[in-house]
């Protein structure tokens, strides 16, 4: 028994770290969004970590540098934190509500997973905004954004429309393209100081 006990400490064995582990998982789920199929791996092995990833991401890229203590009328972290998360959870109770089958972890994990294009769309943003503004920088900024929200929610749908009553899918989407639809707001409203 402590022979057993001291062999699982050693170095060579093939047990992965934790932390790689996790990280792998994580890198899976975001290939499981980029590449959107029907397939219950995202809803099997549900996390929260790349959704808190992209949560804190989304947040400090859209924070507004200001000099003074003035507020610029920008979204803070703690709003967008708070909109994305409030706005996931609403969506998991309406799923839930309707007689969805998925459980609540689930939804947030799915939802907060398939932020992942929108927040490719800020960073798009944010390096276009390092051009001169105009009409034409303001037009590309329009495309990135439109094609990473229709992106999210065609990721999104793969994973949830399976799990709601087929009369109530359209009652289930809905929310889901108006998180979205914020979140695409903010993106392409955004301006820094």
């Amino acid at each position: 028994m402590a022979k057993a006990a001291e062999s699982s400490g050693d170095p060579g064995t093939t047990t992965p770290r934790p932390l790689m582990r996790d990280l792998k998982a994580v890198g899976k789920k975001f290939m499981h969004v980029l590449y959107p199929r029907k397939s219950n791996t995202l809803l099997r092995d549900w996390d929260l970590w790349g959704p808190l990833i992209l949560c804190v991401t989304l947040a400090l890229m859209l924070q507004r540098s200001s000099v003074d203590s003035e507020k610029d009328g920008g979204p803070q972290f703690a709003e967008v934190f708070v909109i994305v998360w409030f706005g996931a959870v609403t969506i998991t109770l309406n799923s839930k509500l309707l007689g969805g089958n998925i459980s609540f972890f689930q939804s947030l994990c799915v939802l907060g997973y398939c932020i992942l294009p929108l927040t490719v769309a800020m960073l798009v943003c944010r390096l276009v905004l390092l051009a001169e503004p105009g009409p034409v920088n303001f037009m590309v900024r329009l495309f990135v954004v439109i094609v990473m929200f229709a992106w999210s929610i065609v990721a999104s749908t793969a994973f949830l429309a399976d799990s709601q009553p087929p009369n109530r899918k359209a009652l289930a989407i809905y929310p889901v393209f108006l998180f979205y639809f914020v979140i695409s707001w903010m993106i392409l409203t955004f301006t820094p100081q």
